[in-house]
């Protein structure tokens, strides 16, 4: 199902932000238009799909443009139970799909204890030196109720998978190694991320950690070579955490002017800060708008999209007619954000997937090409029949079509 073009949404949300007028200072904004797109839609009362988060590899497409690579589980009904990994790939910028398709590479395997071992929270990259696919996320333990196993060792790490374009296969899972596996990196979680790779191929990868029965996470960037079939830990940078409700998680990573910004999850708020080497960063603080108010973001995850004319957030927050979703987790936001003050500028905000009566789960965002980026979501819902409000288990591509060429996605970048 969903695989055809007859199946894409024709829902054109013409969302023009600040025509260009100059905002906060030295930052002006970049207007842009959104396009929804339904690349997936399926119903099911045992599962929904979750978290679809893409990549383009340049070049590999039709007619010189990229393909397109999404990774997304199915949610088994208990809290945070997935299925093995699957994927989907368009040669044709997303006009048709093959799949979900799972390869046998991706799925779970049987572990100790008559546990299965899945991976979970999965953000795929393209890493141009090596022509490789990164798929990063986290390997965990499920009993057979579906429950994660926090306490045994090791039970959570970052894990990776590896995929070649040209033959269109994918590696077995493998772990990446840590040091202090025993002590501090007890539990290492790459969970819903963004990272990155530098000029150098390195790659710079935010992780959260813990050892239980601390009852705080840790955030940190760590510092990976890859040769194009393993990953090796080099070093991390600071570790970021606060006393507060699981502390810090799920951080998101991303390189604009130079410098290096990170926005990270707490239950109670979102929290920003940047640095100038990808390891090091100043004080958090909390997400704001720019009139000084709180953004209203809380337990759930923010991602940043960056062009070479703006920064910009994308979340879901309070305050918005939502609190009947859980979290306040419908609609996902969009707005630009001032990099120097590290607010976001109200006026640009858009809605760019739409609230339809549930909640939305954890989503991508990701460049695909110098005119658009993509933001990816599903809906959690399961079920026989669409919600009142309309959730019929669409998987979403809201397409960002920016007015400026995305020069960081100029061939060489």
């Amino acid at each position: 199902m969903g695989r055809r073009a007859g199946l894409r949404a024709v829902v054109w949300l013409l969302l023009w932000s600040g025509f260009g007028l100059p905002l906060m200072g030295q930052t002006e904004a970049l207007p842009f238009q959104t396009k929804l797109d339904v690349i997936h839609q399926e119903l099911s009362p045992k599962f929904c799909w979750f978290h679809p988060r893409v990549t383009a590899v340049p070049g590999a497409g039709k007619e010189g443009g990229p393909a397109l690579i999404v990774t997304l589980q199915k949610h088994l009904g208990v809290s945070d139970h997935y299925s093995g990994v699957s994927y989907m790939r368009s040669d044709d910028l997303g006009k048709t799909w093959k799949g979900p398709t799972l390869p046998s590479e991706l799925d779970w395997k049987k572990g100790p204890n008559d546990t299965d071992i899945a991976v979970a929270d999965v953000t795929p990259g393209w890493h141009a030196p090596s022509g490789k696919v990164i798929a990063i996320g986290i390997k965990l333990l499920y009993s057979k109720a579906g429950e994660q196993l926090l306490a045994e060792p090791r039970s959570h790490q970052c894990t990776y998978a590896v995929y070649d374009p040209k033959t269109d296969r994918w590696s077995e899972w493998k772990n990446l190694e840590t040091p202090d596996s025993d002590t501090k990196f007890h539990l290492v979680a790459p969970g819903c991320v963004q990272w990155l790779t530098e000029e150098d191929g390195s790659l710079l990868i935010p992780m959260y950690f813990n050892r239980p029965p601390h009852p705080y996470y840790t955030a940190t960037v760590m510092r990976c070579r890859f040769d194009g079939e393993t990953m090796t830990y080099v070093e991390h940078g600071d570790e970021i955490s606060i006393p507060v409700e699981r502390g810090i998680c799920e951080p998101s990573l991303v390189k604009y002017g130079g410098e290096y910004y990170l926005t990270l999850r707490n239950d109670l708020k979102g929290y920003v800060t940047k640095g100038k080497d990808g390891l090091h960063y100043a004080p958090i603080k909390e997400w704001t708008f720019d009139d000084g108010s709180d953004l209203g973001s809380y337990n759930t995850q923010q991602h940043w999209l960056s062009h070479s004319d703006g920064l910009f957030l994308t979340y879901t927050r309070r305050g918005a007619n939502n609190d009947h979703i859980p979290r306040n987790r419908a609609p996902i936001f969009l707005a630009q954000v001032d990099p120097e003050k590290l607010q976001v500028i109200r006026a640009t905000e858009q809605a760019v997937i739409p609230e339809r009566g549930v909640m939305l789960g954890n989503f991508g965002a990701a460049a695909i090409n110098e005119g658009e980026s993509w933001i990816t979501d599903g809906e959690y819902y399961m079920g026989e029949k669409p919600h009142e409000k309309g959730a019929n288990g669409s998987l979403f591509a809201a397409r960002i079509l920016w007015s400026r060429p995305n020069r960081m996605m100029s061939p060489g970048k």
